[in-house]
């Protein structure tokens, strides 16, 4: 099944996309064509966003880094968030904004203290995100400041919710970025230096994760600056593709 949000008729709806989703099931039993309807992030209001920084060995690397020794999260705001087929801003003294793909894992019942052997069991699926950085203003690679990854709509969300159910081994998936039809990225799950397991192990022995809370685990090497008018197409295997286009700020 493939969960995904959307705003129709005036109202905000969580509808069942069909495979390739070119239609949308509502809940009243009508269909929609997907162009039809403005597509939202996927994520529930007053969830908590974890996101994880140099996740991916290569990318460390890439930035001149050794892979972290315990994870490096930060959280994102909601403000942050833009839907499937939505634009994302890029501020006009940023030269060096790049697009990063990355699986999220969404977690489906509360989780304290869980072990790592058991751990999946508390993810109830899995979406893509987008989360661009602007190299200009970072000020410490180690910890992403709040002007790089919580800008407005700097982090496209979706287009969907994919049930756990139809990914058997969440790391074990390819995953790329596509500017203007280029692949710029290119990666596997299988490289990510703490697993999802191993992220809801160690954010559950301090805190509580609430049903859809999402973890957003880092991405590949690849670093790529976009422009005003680019489209930017992440995809992951067994997941699908989220669009989305570069708009200068006003």
């Amino acid at each position: 099944m493939r969960r995904a949000r959307i705003y129709h008729q005036g109202r905000v709806i969580w509808a069942n996309a069909s495979e390739d989703g070119s239609v949308l099931h509502l809940p009243s039993g009508e269909t929609v064509r997907s162009d039809e309807v403005h597509w939202l992030p996927p994520i529930e209001p007053g969830a908590t966003v974890f996101a994880l920084g140099l996740n991916y060995a290569d990318h460390s690397a890439e930035l001149g880094f050794k892979p972290p020794e315990t994870p490096l999260v930060f959280l994102k705001g909601g403000n942050a968030f833009v839907g499937h087929g939505g634009y994302t801003p890029r501020p006009a003294d940023a030269n060096q904004m790049h697009p990063e793909c990355e699986l999220v894992a969404v977690i489906g019942r509360p989780a304290r203290r869980v072990p790592k052997a058991s751990a999946l069991e508390y993810v109830s699926g899995y979406t893509i995100a987008n989360d661009y950085a602007i190299r200009e203003y970072l000020e410490n690679y180690y910890r992403p400041n709040l002007r790089v990854k919580n800008r407005d709509a700097t982090t496209p969300l979706g287009p969907w919710i994919v049930d756990a159910a139809v990914v058997e081994d969440p790391q074990a998936l390819k995953l790329s970025t596509r500017v203007n039809g280029a692949e710029i990225q290119s990666g596997s799950t299988v490289d990510m230096v703490f697993d999802i397991a191993t992220l809801v192990e160690y954010l559950s022995e301090f805190m509580t994760l609430l049903p859809g809370d999402m973890i957003l685990t880092g991405t590949p090497h690849g670093v790529h600056f976009v422009s005003h008018g680019d489209e930017v197409v992440c995809e992951i295997e067994k997941i699908g593709r989220l669009i989305n286009r570069i708009e200068m700020a006003p």
